[in-house]
Formats: structure tokens, C-alpha cells, sequence
């Protein structure tokens, strides 16, 4: 099979979209298909893009988003076009498309190419907490290009919920997978906590990226808890700012690959604050590695964490809630352990693998759907 993957973002940026557009390209690579990967072109001079990529990646040319640099956004371009034009793909895959998935979706349209989109951003929350309004504009965007794909999938429970609400159709669950390998709770090290927690504090960590919407602030109360380091890895245009509202917090900086899976591993609780996750991987990350999670009541975390499982589910935007619920597992090492071990074993069976096969399988519904109303 040939496949088009139109992606807003692709390494070397470090996003839950970039991640999964990258193990989807993996995937299909390893089952012997035919990947081609669009992306808006990294900042001139990081060189390391090319050497991630399983596959071909034609780059489009990009702009910085202006305040978020580390976000770049796709500027109008042949190139789109012409890339499916000489890959011939049977299907195009659109992962969060805004901009660029936007014109993949057109452009796929005309070509006569099905379409699979994949919904994983809440622009319209992203949309309120940046610039206080046009909720209703990004809901009409992202209804008029899932409405014209064949088949959007969807991340979580909570996200399929708020389409379904927002009057898109054809409509099907496609979680995310972990890697098990990799992160895995025996790569706890404890040089690192002593580096980290020299007084031998309980360390409760962050992982992500460092802007507004994500409300990690809301962990000030969590600093002021006696016994307690808050670790904070992840760079962004809010990394100033947090530096003064988390006092002794200590800030990792952008971490990956087996170094970040020992930081995970070394965390003895990991909180979540962002509201607006349609499916939040670092929390999955974070139970691959044995360790509870605190995260709000809200998107993607409401189908992950098992509520007094494998952690606590806390009211979004709650510093209250969150402070209380961290407090609740310093104190009770058992019960750290017992909900970090529940997580580890939910998260077992949950392979890049079986998930990239799920998708595949997607595709061939889609391309089902297609031959059948042609053949009528």
C-alpha cells in the first residue's frame, strides 16, 4: 500500500503529533508498505530531521508561529500537490490537519484519493486560551475538513464525544500506542534522584511542552509541599514564567529517547495539568514506567487513568485538587507503588505495533468503502 502522511508536524519537533506521524511512518515501513511523509520544514540548520525519518520527507516551506517558535506552520506550496502526484498513493493520511492538512485534504479530493484524518489537537481549546475567542471559527474548520475525509479517528472517548457534538461524521477510536521497550519501570535510577532529590525528596514530575495551555503553574502547590521536588521537563515559550511561579522546581530542559525513559522511570509520582489533551501520551509513558499519575478530569486522561487504580483524577484547573492529590501519595508509599504497578500492567498490551495495525486495518475499510462505490 502507498501512503501519503500529511502531518502538521514531524521531528525533529517534539509534540504528541510529530510522535505519532513518526511511528505511523515506522509502522508501515516494518509491514513492508509504502510511506511518504509532508511536513512544514524544520528551522533552517537543524540537520537532525533527515536522520529520523523512516522514509521520504518532502518538506514545505515554513514560518515560525509568532510567540511559539518551536511551532512552525506550512506556507502555501506546489509541493504538496506534486508529492502525491509522483508517490500515486492508494490513501492519504492527514494527522491533525489545520493548515497544511488542509490542503492535503483538498488536494486529495481532487485527485480522487480517500482520505483518513486524524484528529488530535483541540484547536477550539487552544484557540479560547490563546487569543480568548474563536472557539466557534476553529470548530468550523475542523468540522469542514473531517466532514470532507473519508474516516476521522479519533484518540479517546472524550474527543469523540466532542465531535459527535460538533456534527462530524463517520467517526471511529484509534488510541495511540507506548513503547514498552523502552519505557519500562527498571530503568529507575537512583544516582539520577540524588541529583535530582539530594535531601531525598519524593519527586514529582512533568513532562511536555512549556506553554500556556498546558497550565503547569497549577503545580505551584505542589512545590510548597514539605518533602517534595517538582521536576519540570520540557522547553517553551512559558518556561520563564514558570521558573518564578514553580520556586525550587527544577527544569530538565527537552529531554528523549533512553535518557527520558530513565527520568520517567526515577519519578515517583507524575502530574499532568493541561485540560485540553485529546489523548495525552506522557501519561501512558509515565505508566509504562511503573509510576502513578495525577492528571485532570478532561480529554484523553478520563480514558487512561483508572481512577484509585492507577491514579487520581483531579477537577481541571484545580491547583487545590492537584496539590491534595499529590499530598495523598507522598504520604502513602504503598499505595504510589500499587497504583504505579496497575499502570504498568494496563499498558502492557498497548504496542506501537498493535496499534499501527489497527490502522492499517482503518485503511482498508476505507479503501473497501471506495471499490464498493465505485463497483455501483
Amino acid at each position: 500500500m502507498r501512503v501519503v502522511i500529511v502531518t502538521e508536524s514531524f521531528p525533529p519537533d517534539v509534540n504528541g503529533v510529530a510522535h505519532c506521524a513518526l511511528q505511523t511512518a515506522r509502522h508501515l515501513v516494518d509491514r513492508g508498505h509504502a510511506p511518504l511523509v509532508v511536513a512544514p520544514a524544520p528551522a533552517p540548520g537543524n540537520k537532525a530531521a533527515a536522520s529520523m525519518a523512516p522514509c521520504p520527507v518532502v518538506h514545505v516551506p515554513s514560518l515560525p508561529l509568532p510567540g511559539y517558535p518551536q511551532v512552525r506552520v506550512a506556507l502555501p506550496s506546489r509541493r504538496l500537490a506534486a508529492a502525491l502526484i509522483q508517490h500515486r498513493p492508494d490513501i492519504v493520511h492527514l494527522a491533525s490537519p489545520f493548515v497544511l492538512g488542509v490542503r492535503g485534504m483538498a488536494a486529495a479530493a481532487r485527485l480522487g484519493i480517500p482520505a483518513v484524518a486524524v484528529y488530535q489537537t483541540d484547536l477550539a481549546g487552544y484557540a479560547r486560551t490563546y487569543m480568548g475567542a474563536g472557539e466557534a471559527a476553529a470548530w468550523r474548520r475542523i468540522r469542514s475538513v473531517h466532514s470532507a475525509a473519508d474516516l476521522t479517528l479519533v484518540p479517546s472517548s472524550a474527543s469523540m464525544n466532542d465531535l459527535e457534538a460538533h456534527g462530524v461524521p463517520r467517526l471511529k477510536l484509534w488510541a495511540r500506542g507506548v513503547d514498552t521497550a523502552r519505557f519500562r519501570p527498571e530503568l529507575r535510577d537512583e544516582k539520577l534522584r540524588r541529583e535530582i532529590a539530594p535531601n531525598g525528596e519524593v519527586i514529582v514530575g512533568y513532562v511536555g511542552r512549556l506553554a500556556p495551555e498546558k497550565h503547569i503553574e497549577l503545580l505551584s502547590g505542589v512545590c510548597g509541599l514539605a518533602g517534595v521536588k517538582v521536576v519540570i521537563v520540557g522547553d517553551g515559550p512559558s518556561q520563564p514564567a514558570l521558573a518564578e511561579a514553580l520556586p525550587g522546581a527544577v527544569f530538565l530542559g527537552r529531554r528523549g529517547g533512553d535518557d527520558l525513559a530513565r527520568i520517567f522511570a526515577s519519578f515517583d509520582i507524575f502530574a499532568h495539568t493541561g485540560p485540553f489533551e485529546t489523548f495525552c501520551q506522557t501519561v501512558q509513558e509515565a505508566m509504562a514506567s511503573g509510576v502513578p499519575v495525577v492528571a485532570p478530569a478532561a480529554g484523553g486522561p478520563l480514558d487512561l487513568v483508572d481512577h484509585g487504580r492507577t491514579g487520581l483524577l483531579v477537577p481541571p484547573r484545580d491547583a487545590d485538587a492537584v496539590r491534595n492529590a499529590v499530598r495523598s501519595l507522598v504520604a502513602d508509599p504503598a499505595l504510589r507503588a500499587a497504583y504505579g504497578a496497575a499502570g504498568h500492567a494496563t499498558v502492557e498490551g498497548r504496542t506501537w505495533a498493535a496499534i499501527g495495525d489497527q490502522l492499517i486495518g482503518h485503511y482498508g475499510d476505507v479503501l473497501a468503502a471506495r471499490r464498493a462505490v465505485v463497483a455501483a
